[in-house]
């Protein structure tokens, strides 16, 4: 960390797995989020903020995909098969850019979720080998892209028994608050058996300002009374910031490229290496 208490990391790009890791500038680590490592002022915030959340949060909204459950190491498969049947027009470092610009692309009308990462590998395909792709080996990427609509979505450790003492309490509203396609991530809910667990799931085409601020509204609730808990400091942790709310970071392992941004300080923000500190909320 640096004077300020912000960690400093470098962003390591894994070309095999379209994957980026944060790594300790000074030691070429993987940054362990593991509280007992954090100092006796962000232990002390950290406090402060859990005593402040207590007070004020009426709702608790998840996100889903690497939150609750395992998503990326999924797709990560299905992309390494994938650059491996199309090894013979680039190697994986290419072909993995390749489709990353051919998904930022296709962003705008498709959204997210994995029919839309499906589209993307095989206009891909098509784009790398220059329409030599054979029509069995296009079926074939859309068999794995659709494999995906299958991931078992076992809840991560602590998942299950933190919510099942959060919904105990009776002092939250739990919401799920993801982005992806509906059938899909509603399917993933009801696989991963965590659905009854919460009062509201709502899938959204994206996770901005306005987002939540309109999720504010539904419920009823103005954005101090708001916590949102999260993977992505891009879509889960920032826009929550901004409009006023709280937010709780718990890093995955890896993190998708398009969802990169470099994490901060905040006065309504924790970031927790273990889904089992949201107790502390009860």
């Amino acid at each position: 960390m640096n004077k300020n208490g912000k960690l400093l990391f470098a962003l390591i790009y894994n070309s095999e797995k379209r994957t980026i890791f944060a790594m300790e500038m000074e030691t070429s680590l993987h940054i362990n989020w593991n509280e007992k490592e954090k100092s006796e002022q962000e232990r002390l915030h950290d406090e402060s903020l859990m005593a402040e959340m207590r007070a004020r949060v009426k709702v608790i909204a998840f996100d889903a995909d690497d939150t609750l459950w395992d998503c990326q190491s999924h797709f990560e498969a299905v992309e390494h098969a994938y650059c491996l049947m199309l090894s013979r027009w680039g190697d994986e470092q290419y072909i993995s850019q390749e489709l990353l610009k051919t998904e930022t692309a296709n962003m705008a009308e498709l959204g997210y979720g994995c029919k839309a990462f499906t589209l993307s590998l095989v206009e891909n395909a098509v784009k790398v080998s220059g329409g030599e792709i054979t029509s069995e080996e296009l079926l074939k990427i859309q068999d794995q892209g659709r494999s995906l609509l299958r991931i078992p979505a076992t809840p991560l450790p602590g998942v299950e028994a933190t919510l099942e003492t959060l919904r105990a309490c009776g002092h939250y509203k739990l919401v799920v608050f993801t982005k992806g396609e509906i059938q899909d991530q509603e399917n993933k809910l009801r696989r991963s058996g965590l659905w009854n667990l919460f009062q509201r799931v709502d899938v959204v085409a994206d996770k901005t300002q306005r987002h939540y601020q309109n999720l504010c509204e539904t419920l009823g609730i103005r954005p101090e009374e708001l916590l949102m808990v999260g993977n992505s400091f891009k879509s889960d942790i920032e826009p929550v910031l901004a409009i006023g709310g709280y937010a709780v970071h718990i890093p995955f392992e890896v993190v998708w490229a398009h969802e990169h941004m470099e994490a901060y300080d905040h006065a309504r923000l924790m970031s927790a290496h273990r889904f089992e500190r949201l107790k502390d909320l009860a």
